[in-house]
């Protein structure tokens, strides 16, 4: 099952500073029937304006990674964690028993990020915060796991839920193939694509650039690139 969600027909916000797109429930935006994908929460796509940012706030019990599309962001938190993340690079922090942080675009154009929310698999650990440079020509023609909870995955950023992180980067006419981890008995893989830049087809669906698509029960993902894309894919439980 495919369930493309196109990229115009998302819910949101413009506040000015932020124009945000809301792929889930999230804020103001309610839709019943889009609340999460499995332990998948959130995913919004974020335009931020330079200059300008989220002051300090809280959070717990959330895996939180951050996606840079364009610019970067500069990421401050109650544990003493600073760091600036660019374009193709991630951040993951782990809420956990709770932790106040702020974002900002310091840059002087605007930044563009994808906002992911998975469930923890465990509440209550000890908050933590992460990032790590992803370069594109690494991914260039194959997925590279940019965040995990698996073992195995050591060169990835760590999240604490059985879940994975992906991109790739292809070439018009380039295909690469994807096979969801196996789930145990009685239970369900939960994926999510969102193309971040490009257009690819999924399994002969065709998906613009920023659109998502929510996939469940595909025992193997064909993604070939109808133009130079850059894919984004979470395989959750």
């Amino acid at each position: 099952m495919i369930d493309k969600r196109p990229y115009k027909q998302l819910g949101g916000a413009n506040h000015g500073w932020l124009n945000a797109k809301h792929h889930f429930s999230f804020a103001s935006y309610y839709d019943p029937a889009k609340m999460g994908w499995g332990s998948l929460r959130v995913w919004n796509d974020d335009e931020i304006k330079a200059q300008t940012g989220f002051p300090p706030h809280p959070h717990n019990d959330m895996e939180i990674i951050t996606y840079v599309r364009e610019g970067a962001i500069t990421h401050q938190d109650s544990l003493g964690n600073k760091g600036r993340t660019e374009a193709g690079d991630v951040q993951v922090m782990s809420a956990g028993t709770g932790i106040r942080h702020s974002e900002y675009n310091l840059e002087s154009e605007t930044t563009k990020i994808f906002q992911i929310w998975v469930e923890p698999s465990v509440r209550g650990q000890p908050p933590a915060w992460g990032a790590k440079p992803f370069p594109k020509g690494d991914r260039a023609g194959r997925f590279v796991t940019l965040a995990s909870g698996f073992k195995g995955d050591e060169d990835a950023l760590l999240i604490r839920t059985p879940a994975r992180l992906l991109g790739a980067t292809l070439l018009k006419d380039q295909s690469e193939s994807y096979t969801p981890v196996k789930a145990p008995e009685g239970q369900t893989r939960h994926l999510y694509l969102v193309v971040a830049r490009g257009k690819v087809s999924v399994n002969g669906v065709e998906l613009d650039e920023r659109d998502g698509a929510a996939i469940k029960d595909e025992a193997t993902l064909d993604i070939r690139a109808l133009e130079d894309a850059e894919v984004v894919l979470l395989d959750a439980a």
